[in-house]
Formats: C-alpha cells, structure tokens, sequence
C-alpha cells in the first residue's frame, strides 16, 4: 500500500484530507495518510496565538493571525461546495465573518468527516530527502510532546504548509536608531497596542489595508501608507494618509520620495511573505514569485522536477477554500492513478502557458475570472464537490466594487450562496462599530 505524507493541517491540508477521505466513503482503497501539524490543532493560520517569533516548543511561530480579524472577502466565494455556512451554523449568516466564526467553520466540516485520526498534532517536520534508487521521500519530525524524533518513509509527500508565515523584511536606513516599535504583519497580534498613536505602514496590499483599518477603527491617531509603485486608490478616512516610497528614517521622523516627513510612533512593515520551506532541501523546495501561475507547479499542484511531489494553496489568491478543495481532489486522483501526470517537457509547456496568459491580465476582475477558470478545470476533471464558479466570480467583481466604494464599510455588504442561492441577512451592527468579534456576538440576532 502506498503511503502519504501531508505537512500542515490548515485549510489546505484539510482539504487534501477531505479528498482522500471522500474516496474512501465511496469504498475506493486509500494510501496510508499521515499529516504533520506542528500546532496542537488543525486551522492552521486561522488560529491565533498571542506568541511571535517562537512557540511553546521552541519552534518558529508559524501563526500570522491577529485580534479582531474579520474576512477581507466574502464568505460566499469561499464556502464549501459540500459543506455550506447554513448547514454548519443552522441558519444564514451575514457576509463577512470574523476569525472565531471562520475557524468554527473549517472545523465543524473536519469533525463531520472524521479526519482527525489521520493527524499527528505537536509534529514539527524537521527534514524531507528524497531516495532516487528507492523513490521513497524520508521524513523526519520531532514529537514536540515526546521530545523524541520520528523518521519514515513515503512514496508522495504533500506540502500544505502555506506561504504565509515567514516574512519578506526589507531594511530602510535608519532603522536601527528609530525610537520607536518596528514590527512585521506577522508579528502584529492587537491594533489596540498602536491607539493613539502615529502609524506607518509599509506596503499597499491586503494586510496593509486591513491592518490600517483595523489601526483606525482602534484608535490610532493617524495611519500613514508608504507605497512602493502605486497608492491603494481608496477612499480611506481623514485620518489616513498615502504617501510613495520611504526613503529613510531619523529618529521619529519618516522621510518619503516626495520630499514630506512625518514624525511616527510605530512601523508596521506589511511587506509580504516568501515561498520558505526550512524542512526541504534544495532539490525539492519550490522557488516561486506570489502569482497566480506559478512557477515549477504542473496544474499549480505538481512539484515539476520530482512529479512524486505535490504543492497546494501556493498561488497568489482571490479564491481559498474551494481553490484548495479543487487542488486536493486532483492530487488524490493523481495518487490514486485516476489521472497520467505527462513527461517534464509537457509539464513545463503547461508552466508557461499559464504564466503568459496571466501576463496578459489586465486587472483584478480579469485575475478573478482568471482564477476561477483554473479551479473549473481542475473540478471538471474530477469528483470534486461542484459549484457554480460564474456566480462566484460575479460576488468576487461586486466586492470590489464596495471596496472601492468605500474600504471601511465593504464589509457591510450582503451576497448571494452559490450553492443556497439565499442572501445572506445583514449584521446587527456595521464593522467600524462592532468591536467584539465572539462567536456569540456574531451569531446572535
């Protein structure tokens, strides 16, 4: 029988074992699956921990959650095709969850599968080498309970680890005599800690936006946003302000491009993460830029130089849950010899492709669409849970449009299930308003 090996039980992970799981509720024989999970739960980033830089074992803090998050994006274009919010929480929610109601989510779906016996929790994987002569992959972990290591063999590995937990942390003179805190996103845990102070944040993607208005909505007294090539093009409050590229800093004082400075109390540096994989040697660590075709990735799932080698949730995202549960099915067919992976020549041609016609994209409504035809091949091609990828494009195109309208209160919105087709009903309060982010507190009427 072959045998299996996951690294991570977040969202990707789970999704890699509800497929196999799947497969195995229709009586098709399934490999020996074992998922490392170095937390002492599944989640993965949607759990969230008050420690930075280490945990309670001494290994690195892969958590990047912060107090107070709520989805950036509709919780519409991300709900399971098999599991729906209604079916989860017993009735139609609103459109925009916090991070307790997300994570309650993902795991009533894991419970109901019964996936947890395949998962080593507390298990930090340390090394993966690969054995040409025996094509076995070799893992090493350490049991962080039993202090002990643990090393065994597999015929595939799955790396579900995601690529958002080890900071990209560009340096800026004078940092190192500025009087005040610098911080990566990664580290951020409370806008509370930063009211009424004078914020920079550096960087004008996703955690840049979200922890600016997260800042403001706090308490902060000003937030200042350091673009590199563009400003975010939003209408943000008075006290928000964008300025192009920081030049260097003097004690408290910021200098920009433009020839402004300000005096600062805090940076927070939301400057992205990198593809890093600690545990995987060279032959075998994917080398990829943040896009949505990437690079070394067959499908976005088959590692090119070792096709015994998988990747999910690696692609810059607009789609999450049900992008993962697409690339997990697949894989498993991929295993299961349900589907012929073709020579490294093919594979590359299919590399390519993807990435001159993502190069041809114009903007962000062209890379949903873009994205959402890539999760449509790959469903067609398996038994994954369906649903309807127009009308889930068309919810992606509407929010941006209310984040454009208006970045403090798209969250305020209401969309249409794919998979219901019931409109979600309106929060009892709007986001720059609703301070507790409880479950309880969400969910009452």
């Amino acid at each position: 029988m072959k045998r299996v090996a996951i690294v991570g039980a977040g969202p990707s992970g789970l999704s890699q074992l509800h497929a196999f799981q799947s497969a195995a509720n229709k009586g098709i024989k399934i490999p020996q699956i074992v998922c490392y999970e170095k937390q002492s739960t599944w989640g993965g980033l949607w759990n969230f921990t008050w420690r930075t830089g280490v945990d309670e074992h001494g290994n690195t803090c892969h958590g990047s959650m912060y107090k107070h998050l709520w989805s950036n994006g509709p919780k519409e274009a991300l709900e399971f095709a098999d599991y729906t919010f209604e079916q989860h929480f017993k009735k139609p929610i609103p459109s925009y969850p916090p991070r307790p109601v997300l994570l309650d989510y993902i795991s009533g779906r894991a419970e109901k599968a019964g996936i947890g016996r395949y998962i080593r929790f507390n298990s930090n994987v340390r090394d993966v080498r690969y054995d040409v002569v025996k094509a076995k992959f070799t893992v090493t972990a350490r049991d962080c309970l039993k202090d002990r290591e643990v090393i065994e063999d597999y015929d595939h590995i799955i790396i579900a680890s995601g690529h958002f937990s080890t900071p990209n942390v560009p340096y800026y003179d004078g940092f190192e005599n500025f009087s005040g805190r610098i911080l990566h996103a990664h580290d951020f845990r409370d806008a509370r800690e930063f009211s009424g102070q004078d914020i920079l944040i550096i960087g004008s993607s996703y955690s840049a936006e979200d922890i600016g208005s997260q800042c403001s909505k706090y308490g902060s007294k000003s937030v200042t946003i350091a673009y590199r090539t563009k400003p975010t093009g939003y209408n943000w409050p008075p006290d928000f302000s964008e300025f192009p590229s920081l030049l260097c800093v003097k004690n408290d004082k910021a200098y920009f491009k433009n020839g402004y400075s300000k005096k600062i109390d805090a940076i927070i540096l939301c400057t992205g993460y990198k593809h890093h994989f600690s545990f995987l040697p060279d032959d075998l660590r994917l080398k990829t830029e943040n896009r949505l075709a990437t690079s070394e990735l067959y499908k976005g799932v088959v590692f090119n130089p070792n096709s015994a080698m998988f990747y999910l949730g690696m692609q810059d995202q607009w789609y999450t849950f049900n992008m993962f549960d697409a690339q997990a099915w697949y894989v498993r067919d991929i295993i299961l010899g349900k589907i012929v992976v073709p020579d490294e020549g093919s594979r590359v041609l299919d590399i390519v492709t993807r990435q001159k016609a993502e190069e041809r994209l114009v903007d962000g409504q062209a890379g949903v669409c873009y994205q959402g035809a890539y999760i449509s091949e790959l469903i067609n091609e398996t038994d994954c849970p369906r649903f309807d990828v127009n009308a889930t494009n068309r919810a992606f195109i509407e929010y941006i449009g209310h984040k454009k309208k208006g970045i403090m209160t798209f969250r305020d919105n209401c969309f249409e299930s794919a998979i219901t087709k019931k409109l979600a009903p309106t929060y009892h309060t709007c986001w720059t308003e609703a301070m507790d982010d409880s479950l309880d507190s969400y969910l009452k009427k």
